[in-house]
């Protein structure tokens, strides 16, 4: 839903720019309000996407992408009020508007920015499952090397942005993870302080972050353990294998089939199957 009205959001300003640099073409009195209203958008535009400011390693980028076509809008709103006034200027200044609006209509520089935070989280965690997998598999019985400290593990990084201060989980640490599945990560959620229980995760403001749907974050205890620590399942949990269809079943599905049409109101009691002799054939 939320994507949904980010996405029309940004088909209305879109148009709204356009319309713009459109009147721009004809007066040089929307120069002022147009790069006021432009540097204006972009502001609002990244203040309601907080994952863009909050990403460490690629925030510099998906800003710049984010914000690619204000700077264009306000790059030609000055090359209109500067240009000189001919019949060829106008001519370009039209061009720059009509490939301005359709660079910004089909590439769409926000929803790329959203993806590029969206692909570094998670290429985050598939090096951090990685990286936990290699290491149970150099241990031994004899000689077992200390795992890594949680500052250096990428995972506990990624979740720190989550413990600050006024996150989404303060006051938690990462203990454990494991990849169950490609859209699916379980995750083992402990309290900073011993003793104490883990702060309330909440699901609202944890699907607003990752922009993920609820109903496909879990936050539930860690069988046999205390309330310490806490389980956080992340995406969409794999189906669970049907079983086989007894052969039985299957003689009582075919015979209400015939019963529907042919012989209605008998029910199948018993069936046995017999190998027709030879001399029937």
């Amino acid at each position: 839903m939320l994507a949904r009205v980010r996405a029309k959001t940004g088909r209305v300003a879109t148009l709204a720019g356009a319309g713009l640099l459109t009147g721009g073409l004809l007066t040089d009195a929307l120069c002022a309000p147009g790069l006021v209203a432009a540097a204006t958008a972009a502001g609002i535009g990244l203040a309601a996407n907080p994952r863009i400011l909050r990403s460490s390693a690629v925030r510099a980028v998906a800003v710049s992408v984010y914000a690619a076509p204000h700077a264009g809008c306000a790059a030609i709103l000055l090359a209109e009020r500067l240009a000189p006034d001919t019949a060829v200027s106008h001519l370009v200044q039209a061009g720059a508007v009509a490939l301005w609006g359709c660079a910004t209509w089909y590439l769409r520089p926000g929803q790329l920015a959203a993806d590029l935070v969206a692909e570094s989280v998670a290429q985050e965690i598939a090096e951090a499952t990685k990286a936990g997998q290699d290491d149970q598999a150099e241990e031994t019985e004899e000689t077992a090397e200390p795992a890594p400290a949680l500052p250096e593990d990428p995972a506990a990084r990624w979740w720190a942005d989550l413990a600050v201060d006024g996150g989404v989980a303060p006051g938690t640490v990462l203990l454990d993870h494991q990849r169950v599945s490609e859209e699916c990560v379980a995750f083992i959620v402990g309290s900073a302080e011993r003793g104490v229980p883990v702060p309330e995760i909440p699901r609202r403001r944890l699907s607003a972050f990752l922009d993920i749907p609820e109903e496909h974050i879990e936050v539930g205890p860690v069988p046999g353990r205390g309330t310490g620590v806490c389980l956080l399942v992340i995406g969409r949990r794999p189906a669970p294998e049907q079983p086989e269809q007894h052969e039985a079943d299957s003689d009582a599905v075919t015979w209400a089939e015939i019963a529907a049409t042919a012989m209605p109101g008998v029910e199948l009691i018993e069936a046995n199957t017999y190998d027709m002799r030879k001399e029937l054939t």
